[in-house]
């Protein structure tokens, strides 16, 4: 299971990659372990905005369908277009395929988010 440094988590399994007052969100390696093939990816709309934990879409897989929650509050500036046609490449890199790009809006909220560290033990716990 890939867990990359830089990037920030939640315990739902979003991932967050901040660049200055943007940030990328899409869904873990271990997201997508678990769901197995994904076949279908529902996203929000381009202006819309998100609370934190609020749902900003729906992951659906060969198993089951599970919701995206956004783990910060923000403006979406961009979807992932290419998951419309090809949402398989979640399965491929989970972390080069992102779901939306928000401009954030409380940078404080990214201290609620666990960094690499604390969401490998997180894994570790829920896989007892």
């Amino acid at each position: 299971m890939k867990i990359i440094e830089s990037l920030l988590y939640t315990k739902n399994h979003e991932w967050v990659r901040v660049e200055g007052e943007e940030a990328y969100i899409g869904v873990t390696d271990y997201a997508q372990h678990a769901m197995g093939d994904i076949v279908y990816v529902e996203m929000p709309e381009v202006d819309d905005e998100l609370d934190a934990e609020d749902g900003l879409g729906v992951v659906e897989s060969v198993k089951a369908a599970s919701d995206i929650y956004s783990p910060i509050s923000g403006t979406i500036i961009e979807i992932n277009e290419e998951l419309e046609d090809s949402p398989e490449i979640i399965n491929n890199d989970p972390f080069d395929a992102f779901i939306v790009k928000i401009t954030i809006s409380n940078k404080s909220e990214l201290d609620e988010l666990l960094n690499a560290e604390e969401y490998k033990a997180y894994i570790s716990e829920i896989e007892e």
